[in-house]
């Protein structure tokens, strides 16, 4: 159960440590990700489309509020991976420490902010008309779990950077197993509806945080704190916050992307269009699974080898952690393509009873989604060079190529092309933007790898 320890991440081939990283990543991202499908199959039959459109308007902003953990964590943990690298093991302590502190300061004072602001901050993501009322409920309840979620992420990044992967797996894979079961007690047996998705959503956050307490209190970690190390240090803030950043501006631009996508399709199509895309969004963060476990169990990999001056090791594993990923994402892409319609139909239900008006929305979601998710997932195959190349320069501490990298695809392209695209095309120039942004970022984010590579890992 312990893993690997740090120092096998600078011995053991490269191969079979990747392997032993992105299997369990892969894992409780998967099960991560059927919570976020089977909670989403569960609401769009038990509550409606309408309440999928809801959720698909509250998760940019609670994601964001979490992500901010994530940014703490990920930026965090590249400086405790190249320390123990380089064996530095109170350096390691002291930037755990910083990343508790900044963690509970942030995600709380944001939380009551996005508590203050909830009937502006809903219809400003497109929680317009129906969506609203549902997704307030949603918003509110959800909001109060937030701090959990965020100390989760960034908890489970630092267990990673430990080389304990399985203990990751573990804390990804309890808050979604605890929410499905609340799923089904609190909406299909107590009929709370909204109110009762929340609350599942919320107890599965804390859930994940008792499991990452208990890791860290436990035997199974190498950092043990004490009080000193969770007084902020302004250099290891500054640099904890250069390297998060990425994970924050990605997060960031995700969002803005969520607010522009839902009013755009509400303007062409209403709360139908809405859901489609909720549908949509559901498999973008489901169907890639592999290529974001593979992605998450190179970055400790990377970052201590990089630390450790081991540079061919580095070159290997970029090589290694590509192919990997473009033969996993190619597998993904044969699926959805081949399946769109089977897919779509397993979110929403005609069973009897439903309003006209809900069967006519279900109808309009079936016969418009496969389409459009043909066109969203058409450059998958290419899409592991972008993700590992942006991942490796934050892995070695290189904040700013990571963030531009990072914000090739979704700031840099796809933003620019939903903004234009749509005025000359309608609803095909939304679901096309995605995989002209793929093809550009991707060639962008190779260019600059091989320049990395050719330059620096010799």
């Amino acid at each position: 159960m312990a893993g690997v320890s740090s120092e096998q991440l600078g011995s053991e081939p490269i191969g079979k440590l990747l392997v032993s990283q992105a299997v369990p990543a892969s894992i409780g991202i998967l099960v991560m990700s059927l919570n976020i499908l089977v909670d989403s199959i569960f609401v769009g039959n038990w509550i409606g489309s309408i309440a999928i459109a809801a959720i698909n308007v509250v998760l940019p902003v609670s994601f964001f509020i979490g992500a901010l953990g994530m940014a703490i964590g990920i930026g965090g943990s590249s400086i405790i991976s190249r320390a123990l690298g380089s064996n530095n093991h109170s350096k390691a302590v002291r930037v755990f420490g910083n990343q508790i502190t900044l963690t509970l300061l942030v995600t709380i004072s944001m939380a009551l902010l996005g508590l203050y602001f909830v009937d502006s901050l809903i219809p400003a993501f497109g929680g317009k008309g129906a969506i609203f009322d549902p997704a307030k409920i949603y918003y509110t309840i959800v909001l109060y779990g937030i701090p959990f979620l965020a100390l989760c992420m960034m908890g489970n990044t630092v267990i990673r950077a430990e080389g304990k992967p399985k203990f990751a797996m573990i804390a990804m894979i309890i808050p979604s197993v605890g929410n499905l079961l609340m799923d089904y007690i609190f909406i299909y047996v107590f009929d709370w509806g909204m109110h009762g998705a929340a609350w599942a959503t919320t107890i599965g956050y804390v859930l994940c945080f008792s499991y990452v307490l208990y890791f860290f209190l436990s035997k199974n970690s190498e950092l043990k704190l004490t009080p000193n190390c969770f007084k902020l240090s302004l250099p290891i803030v500054r640099e904890i916050g250069s390297l998060g950043f990425v994970t924050l501006a990605r997060q960031a631009t995700t969002s803005v992307v969520y607010l522009l996508m839902n009013n755009i399709l509400f303007g062409l199509g209403g709360e139908p269009m809405v859901a489609v895309y909720a549908i949509i969004g559901r498999m973008l963060m489901f169907a890639l699974f592999p290529v974001f476990g593979i992605t998450q169990g190179f970055l400790p990999i990377a970052g201590y080898n990089y630390g450790a001056h081991k540079y061919q090791r580095v070159r290997k594993v970029i090589n290694t952690a590509i192919l990997y990923a473009s033969i996993l994402a190619t597998v993904v892409f044969l699926g959805l393509f081949i399946f769109p319609g089977e897919i779509a139909g397993l979110f929403l239900s005609t069973k009897e009873g439903m309003s006209q008006l809900e069967l006519d929305t279900n109808a309009f979601v079936l016969e418009n989604t496969p389409a459009a998710m043909r066109w969203v997932f058409a450059a998958t195959p290419i899409i592991a060079l972008q993700l590992i190349g942006a991942a490796y320069f934050q892995a070695i501490g290189k904040a700013i190529p990571a963030l531009l990298l990072t914000l090739t695809r979704q700031g840099f392209f796809f933003i620019p092309l939903i903004s234009i695209l749509p005025n000359y095309l309608g609803e095909l120039g939304v679901w096309i933007s995605f995989p002209i942004a793929d093809v550009l970022a991707t060639v962008v984010t190779g260019l600059y790898l091989r320049k990395e590579i050719r330059n620096n890992l010799n």
